[in-house]
């Protein structure tokens, strides 16, 4: 008498319905990473039961954030919407300050759905280009270092700055945290010990900017952002203004890490002249802004 084993050769079926994490973010409570920092601290449940980083939720199943359960509209998880904001200096990037502070939240037009995710940060002396979005899984590609979403600044130095120095930051320096270069650094005009580059990096590591030029020496005392990817700050926002990118924009920017277009959500002509006269609204924050010094100008 012989065993006889039944082999099967089949691949598995997928896994039913989608990673939690992803449906958060999706919905727009927070960047893929906030949210499995969530999951990992045990703040979030799936019908009733702790939910662990990677399990798969479908339409049926209720989710809970620190025991609140929420609300599912499936015709809301899946709105993206950008908003550009050319950030002063003295907000700081967080949703509340316990010292009080203007945060670069304050201005930002509230949402009946979700809420903004800031796509990376700036710190409270450094000015210009922030995105904004209510796509958890649009933020988490455009932070993710394997998408290689540049960062380009404008930052003028206090300091002698020579070729081997500006080669040095290209190659690569090594700060506390690792190391770290300049992709690309152009000069851009500037009198003596003053002067203004455009500088290029890859990553948005805390201060790295303003580490790599100290590392060199030479201290920062200007420093803006003025292009994240493939979105530049233009001259038509003013500082403490906002602007929402538009469909053909907001088309090529999540092409540009993968993602299937999305029609923005339909308007009411009320709610889209609010919206307007909201974004022309003076900023508080203009008349704190320092003199600026001479304007660099680009050259490529």
């Amino acid at each position: 008498m012989t065993d006889e084993f039944e082999v099967n050769d089949s691949p598995a079926a997928p896994a039913a319905g989608e990673k939690l994490q992803k449906v958060l973010a999706r919905m727009g409570l927070g960047s893929r990473r906030e949210v499995e920092g969530w999951i990992a601290a045990g703040r979030v449940s799936v019908n009733g039961q702790r939910a662990e980083l990677g399990c798969r939720v479908d339409n049926m199943d209720q989710i809970s954030v620190d025991d609140r359960p929420l609300r599912r509209d499936l015709s809301t998880e899946v709105v993206r919407r950008v908003m550009l904001y050319n950030k002063p200096e003295g907000e700081v990037c967080t949703r509340d300050d316990p010292e009080g502070r203007p945060t670069v939240f304050d201005r930002l037009p509230r949402l009946k759905h979700g809420r903004w995710i800031n796509v990376g940060r700036l710190d409270i002396n450094t000015s210009g280009l922030l995105l904004f979005t209510t796509d958890g899984e649009l933020a988490n590609r455009l932070m993710h270092p394997s998408w290689q979403m540049d960062r380009e600044y404008a930052v003028r130095v206090m300091g002698e700055v020579d070729d081997e120095m500006i080669e040095r930051l290209k190659e690569g320096v090594m700060l506390e945290d690792g190391p770290a270069k300049f992709t690309d650094i152009v000069s851009s005009g500037g009198e003596g010990i003053n002067r203004w580059f455009h500088v290029c990096l890859m990553e948005g590591r805390n201060r790295e900017v303003r580490r790599l030029w100290e590392s060199q020496g030479v201290r920062v005392n200007r420093l803006k952002r003025v292009r994240f990817g493939p979105v530049f700050l233009g001259a038509e926002l003013p500082v403490g203004r906002w602007r929402e990118l538009k469909q053909n924009e907001l088309d090529a920017l999540s092409m540009e890490v993968g993602l299937e277009p999305i029609a923005l959500p339909a308007m009411k002509t009320s709610d889209k002249e609010k919206l307007q006269r909201l974004a022309r609204k003076p900023s508080m924050h203009q008349a704190r802004q320092p003199r600026s010094g001479r304007k660099p100008t680009r050259s490529r």
